[in-house]
Parts: C-alpha cells; sequence; structure tokens
C-alpha cells in the first residue's frame, strides 16, 4: 500500500523544523515544504495547529504537530529506523532530545538578552549546558556511536545558530568540550542538515538577530559597522 503524501509546514529559521526536514533528508522520503510567516499566520494554517506552532506534518490530509511526535512518527513508519533498538539507550536519547530543547530555549534567551550583563549571564549558561552535554557524548562521530540518530537530528539545529554566534564575538560557550566539536563538524558536514535549511539561512538569522532590542543585536551592528 503506497504511503499517503507529507507536507511539511515550516519557518525558515525554525530549528524544530529543521529536526523533521533532517529525518525526511535522512530517509530520504519525499515531501512538500510550505514556510509560513509566523508574524501573520494564515487562517488554514491555524485551523491545523492549536498552538499555532511550526513544524506541522500533514500526512494526506492528517496533521501532526509538535516536533517530538513528528519525528517519532517518522521514525515507526519510514525506514530506515534512527532510534537505537535497545529500550534503555532509546530512553536515554530521548532524555537527551528533552535537554536539546531546553538548550534551544537557553539559545532565546542569550540573542534576546537585554543587557550585556544578562548576555554574559546567558553565554555561561549555555557554557554549563555544553559540559554536561559533553559528558554524555560518546567517541563518535554521532552521540550514540557510529549511527545517525534522532538527537544528531536534534543538535544539528542547536549547533548551527553558532555558525553565526561565531562571527559576531568568541563568546566561548562551547570551549573546553572538543568531543561536541568534533561532532558539531561532522554534523554540518551531512547532507542532510545542509540541507534542512535555505542558503540564505545565515543572512536570514542575523537579520533576526537585528531586529531584537537586545545586546546581542547591538553587538551584530557594530561587527558590521565600518572601521
Amino acid at each position: 500500500m503506497s504511503q499517503p503524501e507529507l507536507t511539511l509546514i515550516s519557518h525558515a529559521l525554525c530549528p524544530y523544523v529543521q529536526r523533521a526536514a533532517i529525518l525526511l533528508a535522512e530517509k530520504g522520503v519525499p515531501f512538500r515544504r510550505i514556510d509560513i510567516d509566523l508574524a501573520d499566520k494564515p487562517d488554514w494554517f491555524l485551523a491545523l495547529s492549536p498552538l499555532g506552532k511550526v513544524p506541522v506534518l500533514l500526512v494526506g490530509e492528517v496533521p501532526v504537530f509538535e516536533s517530538a511526535v513528528i519525528c517519532e512518527y517518522l521514525d515507526e513508519t519510514r525506514p530506515p529506523r534512527l532510534h537505537p533498538e535497545s529500550a534503555l539507550e532509546r530512553a536515554r536519547q530521548r532524555s537527551w532530545i528533552e535537554f536539546g530543547s531546553t538548550v534551544l530555549s537557553d539559545i532565546w534567551g542569550f540573542y534576546t538578552a537585554p543587557t550585556e550583563t544578562e548576555l554574559a549571564a546567558r553565554a555561561a549558561t549555555l557554557g554549563a549546558r555544553f559540559r554536561q552535554l559533553e559528558q554524555a557524548v560518546g567517541d563518535g562521530p554521532y552521540f550514540g556511536g557510529e549511527a545517525f540518530g534522532l538527537v544528531d537530528a536534534v543538535f544539528a539545529p542547536v549547533f548551527r545558530y553558532f555558525d553565526v554566534f561565531d562571527t559576531i564575538a568568541d563568546f566561548g560557550m562551547l570551549a573546553g568540550c572538543p568531543r561536541l566539536t568534533a561532532w558539531r563538524q561532522r554534523l554540518a558536514a551531512r547532507a542532510s542538515v545542509r540541507q534542512a535549511v535555505r542558503p540564505e539561512y545565515p543572512d536570514l538569522l542575523r537579520a533576526f538577530i537585528e531586529r531584537r532590542q537586545s545586546a546581542l543585536a547591538g553587538r551584530l551592528s557594530a561587527s558590521l559597522a565600518p572601521a
């Protein structure tokens, strides 16, 4: 029996959308992608998403929302399975997926921090999170070893932020984390990760940050000013 068509409703910068897009690419599943403006959500989207958030995956005409649910659905229905066979290891990796969502919340706090003092505090919080994560990552090349998994799809969008943050200043959040550094580089080189965003993603993220009334926006503007 043929599988229903898939449509991923997304936003160009959303890291949670990237999780689903990476998974679809890893599984070689064809899908249509529709980007919406979250500042001006269309009525048809609000009818599909009770929480008004992306991503939403349309499976035929049935909407599935929340990125963790979407990724679990895709892993259960579209081979190859990316979650490990061991129930305990699956639980461990799901725990770190939740940790990844907390890190994304901390990143939001970082780029919206209104003062330099709060920016430094947010950077310190993120640095502490990454040092915790450093202890959980194995010898690689991926989080769980040789095989790419769902937890890798979660952290690839996390690390992508730092490709832009690092051009603004050296905040040192990944300092002393050699395993994370190697993992970040490995993920960035993977085709599914590269293809999960538009080529203009760095410019879109910089423009998004510049529109914030934040300390990081001030740093960005200063870094772009002519000498």
